[in-house]
Order: C-alpha cells, then structure tokens, then sequence
C-alpha cells in the first residue's frame, strides 16, 4: 500500500506507528486502530472462509501510549455452528482493551419473507467529490461525504475507505477494513454543532455479511445522551447494499492538550 501501515510486527508484539494517534491524547493511540488490531489477530488465529465474524466487541479503558502492544487470546467455544473468542491488549504492562468475537458457519437460510429496513439509495463514492484535506480523519482513510458533515445535526451519510494495511505485510481482509472503519460509528453520531464532545468507550459491530467493497458506508441511526453518558448506532453498508450495524457507549470527553 501506498501509506505505512499502523503496527509493525516484532516477534509476539505489534509496534505502534505515527499515523495511529489519536484525537484526544498526542501521546496515544486512535481507538480505531485498537479496534482494527483486536480483530485483525481474532480472525487470524481463529477465523477462515467457512465462517462469518458476526459480531466483534471490543471494550476500550484505557488511552495506551506508543509502547509495544501484546495480544493475548482465549478460545471460550469451539463448536460446529459457533465459535466464541476472548483477547486482551496490552502494553507497559498494563491491560487497556479487551475484545470477543463470536464467528458463525453460514448455512441454508430459512423460507419465509421478513421486514427489513430499506436499503439506501446513494450516489457511488467515485462520483463524490473529496473532502478538504484538512478535514479530520484524512490521514487515515478516504471519505466521501454523502449527507450531512461534522458540525451539523441530523442523519448524516458518508462511504469511508482505509487506506494503510492494519500491520505491515498483511493486506486489508474484508473483516479487518470493517473492524477499522467501525470506530467511526461513534464520532459520526456524536458529534454535533459544537464539534465532538464524547469519547467511545467500546464499539460492537454486528455482520450478516462481509463487504464486497473496498467502501463502507455509514448512516447514523441514533445518539442519545443523558448526564454525560450517551450512545450512538450507524447502519453499515457496502456498494451492494446493508451489511450490518455498529453501535457506542461514549462519554463526555475534553482533547488534552498537544
């Protein structure tokens, strides 16, 4: 890829790199790419082409720094239709994220006809125009804004594309895009016309399907918020329609000084 990638791998450990800081601390790392790293070991270790990575959990409680990651990993089931794991990230010897997976083997679907949302009718990124570079988050993916913007209220639609491997040497698996892009759910429906006042304290995504695309597509569903305490949920997409939700629990947050 044209862009470095966010970790380099030594041995057991992953090593932070410069474009994976973060908003709120200069001296720590973005939560996406804690998220991209927590699924990008799951499905390496325990994923394959015969199962789905339905849903991937990961809880975030404490800011890490640039040290060394570790990824410590638990097979909680190892079943025929299910298979359910557990991982820890470390660094400087402290725990700072956990994470679950849950992979399901697909199978004949059920006959019957059941309600779903209808799917949204968007241009294609390609006829987007870019955002201005200055933009928030252009260091780190492609965006083209659809409906809506940071700073605004209301439903807001836009496709995001990675654009750095998650580790070096490993190109973006349709999984590993997702669990990169997803963190996004939580700025894109926090925000509003005084900018981002909340941080996500864990993300869950939810897959019935793998993108088919290198785009994702984001329109927020819900924020609510109460005594500092809020969440926020985005419908997920690729170019050929609905592939899942993501969802945050955040809390009021002031950026540190750089």
């Amino acid at each position: 890829m044209e862009n470095t990638a966010f970790f380099k791998r030594d041995g057991d450990t992953f090593l932070p790199q410069p474009d994976g800081r973060g908003p709120w601390n200069p001296n720590s790392l973005h939560g996406r790419v804690v998220i991209g790293l927590a699924g990008f070991e799951l499905e390496r270790l325990y994923g394959g082409p015969e199962w789905v990575p339905a849903r991937l959990t990961v809880d975030m409680y404490r800011l890490p720094d640039f040290s060394p990651i570790t990824v410590t990993t638990r097979l909680l089931r190892d079943g025929k239709r299910i298979k359910v794991v557990d991982a820890e990230l470390s660094s400087a010897g402290k725990s700072f994220a956990s994470a679950r997976a849950q992979f399901l083997r697909p199978t004949q679907a059920p006959s019957g006809n059941r309600w779903s949302p209808p799917n949204w009718d968007v241009p294609h990124p390609d006829g987007l125009p870019p955002p201005d570079a200055a933009q928030f988050g252009q260091r780190m993916w492609k965006m083209r804004r659809i409906t809506g913007n940071f700073g605004e209220t209301g439903i807001k639609r836009a496709w995001m594309s990675e654009i750095r491997e998650m580790v070096e040497g490993h190109p973006l698996t349709p999984f590993t895009r997702v669990a990169a892009a997803v963190d996004f759910a939580s700025p894109f429906a926090n925000s509003g016309d005084q900018g981002l006042g909340y941080i996500n304290t864990d993300i869950t995504v939810y897959l019935h399907s793998l993108p088919r695309s290198e785009w994702i597509g984001f329109e927020t569903t819900n924020h609510q918020g109460t005594d500092g305490v809020a969440i926020a949920e985005c419908f997920l997409y690729d170019l050929e329609g609905p592939i899942g939700t993501a969802s945050a629990a955040s809390l009021a947050q002031s950026r540190e000084p750089g």
